[in-house]
């Protein structure tokens, strides 16, 4: 099969295409026909030298750790789902693969109306802010301010917290002021002077934080929430223990990921994919992502 993987660690440039063995679903294991695999900064840390914690180092590797596709294979003792079925899930590596071998328990349906290029892109982000948004206990009347609101999470978080009667506040470039406006949230503009913007918009304070961005913005964080238990950093791990501030825990489900399908099924939940890109062209994804920058996801499509 073909696969995007990498024979030594480096930049974007060592991404290329790899022959690779098709491998065969085990015990409690499906195997999927990957027809999209999301790009996020946890590949191009793996891509980079970063081993997940439960991997078997040693190369070569395969990133990617969300996918959709058709189950075209069951491994004993696999109940529940049928040869043919539209699935979403998560894992760990191994998605930017025309076939993935992958627990039965990290599934769930894919919903007919769902776009393949949203499905492959939907676990991480949304089950991280869903994740994220609960460390926090963000409550109806509270204030949340979001850094890097309109990328994947951060598009999800702005959502779920408006639904749950929060005032939000996203901070973004100015382009994508309006996006987040459509998305409920209040915008703010990056750079100098943060602080000051976010203090006149919120008189009462900032209740939490969720930290997209790091740096300046997390130093922001710091001045503006009391509790630092809730700032909660999707980026800045090696500070989190030393500034006592909050990560996202690995709380991962078919079960959680089933609960925000449905919401989006439902309507109630907008998922913006800013670009697709296919297999071959995985480097030029990851040279995206690293920049920092973005709305919504970019997610790598197989045919």
């Amino acid at each position: 099969m073909r696969v995007a993987g990498f024979t030594e660690y480096g930049g974007p440039e060592v991404l290329r295409l790899l022959e690779l063995p098709t491998p065969v679903a085990g015990a409690g294991q499906v195997r999927i026909r990957v027809r999209a695999a999301g790009v996020q900064p946890y590949d191009c840390a793996v891509r980079g030298g970063w081993t997940p914690p439960g991997v078997t180092p040693g190369l070569p590797k395969v990133p990617g750790n969300e996918f959709a596709g058709i189950v075209d294979q069951l491994g004993p003792d696999v109940g529940g789902v049928a040869v043919g079925a539209e699935v979403l899930g998560f894992g760990q590596l191994d998605c930017y693969a025309e076939y993935l071998v992958i627990p039965a328990d990290q599934i769930t349906a894919k919903p007919e109306g769902m776009p393949w290029e949203v499905a492959g892109g939907f676990s991480a982000g949304a089950q991280t802010a869903h994740i994220a948004l609960a460390e926090l206990r963000i409550d109806r009347g509270e204030t949340l301010l979001i850094h890097g609101a309109a990328g994947a999470v951060g598009t999800v978080a702005v959502q779920l917290a408006v639904a749950a009667g929060a005032t939000v506040l996203g901070t973004a470039s100015v382009e994508n002021h309006d996006y987040l406006r459509s998305l409920g949230a209040t915008p703010v503009a990056y750079g100098a002077g943060l602080l000051d913007r976010v203090r006149a918009l919120t008189p009462n304070g900032v209740d939490a934080v969720l930290d997209g961005a790091g740096g300046d913005a997390l130093q922001v964080s710091l001045d503006l929430v009391a509790d630092r238990k809730r700032i909660l950093t999707l980026v800045e791990h090696a500070r989190a223990g030393e500034l006592g501030i909050s990560v996202t825990p690995n709380l991962r489900s078919a079960r959680r990921l089933a609960e925000i399908v449905d919401l989006y099924a439902q309507g109630r939940l907008r998922i913006h994919v800013r670009r697709t890109l296919p297999l071959h062209r995985a480097a030029d994804a990851h040279r995206e992502v690293e920049t920092g920058h973005g709305r919504g996801k970019l997610v790598l499509t197989i045919d």
